[in-house]
């Protein structure tokens, strides 16, 4: 990873969590972050290191995977700029049982765990809101596991396109255009499934009308085409 050096304070300043920081406060998260950024499929951590970094994502898109007993990854959450990651392991001080990976060229701030800790407990307020925004992450990522056991690969891959035009999709004359640039590698992750059984239902999708795609997004048609699957 390489050091950067836009304005950390800035960077701080718009993330959600800290938005009621006074000038003070940010200032003194500020001397004890850093700022690095990652290239586009670099890893940032893998299972078994000690979680004692607290990450936040400034720029671009990090995923958190595992390797499942065949070898294969699954993705568990995609994260976007504003949100923390790796705070369970770290204040729990237990090892990490997840990779973390760049998804695009991202920025970072990096915050030692004793200084998290040490801030935590001059805000009471943070842990609160850090509380619910772990809960959100966990949720997802149960509802996400459960549609792996009990369904098959089309309402799988209907769950996750919808809940990424939920998240980040963008309405115009053509249908809901998904923000989120995944290949089909990338959406295979995300359902415990491989590229061909993939590319092989967004076919079927299409020939049905519910969805247009080509190597640079994908456009949803008929969104509730789409929900019947679920």
């Amino acid at each position: 990873m390489r050091n950067i050096t836009p304005s950390k304070y800035w960077y701080l300043k718009q993330i959600k969590l800290f938005s009621d920081l006074s000038d003070e406060e940010l200032k003194t998260m500020e001397a004890m972050t850093r700022m690095e950024s990652v290239r586009k499929r670099q890893i940032v951590y893998i299972p078994g290191e000690p979680g004692n970094s607290v990450y936040i994502l400034k720029e671009g898109r990090i995923k958190i995977s595992r390797l499942m007993e065949d070898g294969r990854e699954l993705t568990l959450v995609i994260l976007e700029p504003g949100e923390i990651f790796e705070e369970i392991d770290a204040l729990e001080n237990t090892s990490r049982d997840t990779m973390a990976s760049a998804m695009d060229d991202s920025n970072i701030c990096v915050i030692r765990k004793e200084d998290f800790e040490k801030f935590l407990r001059t805000k009471p307020d943070i842990p609160i809101k850090l509380t619910k925004l772990i809960g959100l992450r966990l949720k997802r990522i149960e509802n996400r596991i459960e549609n792996l056991l009990y369904k098959d690969v089309p309402s799988r891959l209907a769950h996750i396109l919808l809940d990424l035009s939920n998240e980040a999709g963008h309405i115009d004359n053509m249908g809901i255009r998904l923000k989120a640039r995944l290949t089909h590698q990338e959406l295979a992750n995300l359902i415990a499934s491989t590229r061909e059984t993939v590319s092989l239902t967004l076919r079927e999708f299409r020939d049905k009308g519910l969805i247009e795609f080509n190597r640079k997004e994908i456009i949803i048609r008929n969104k509730n085409g789409l929900i019947k699957y679920l």
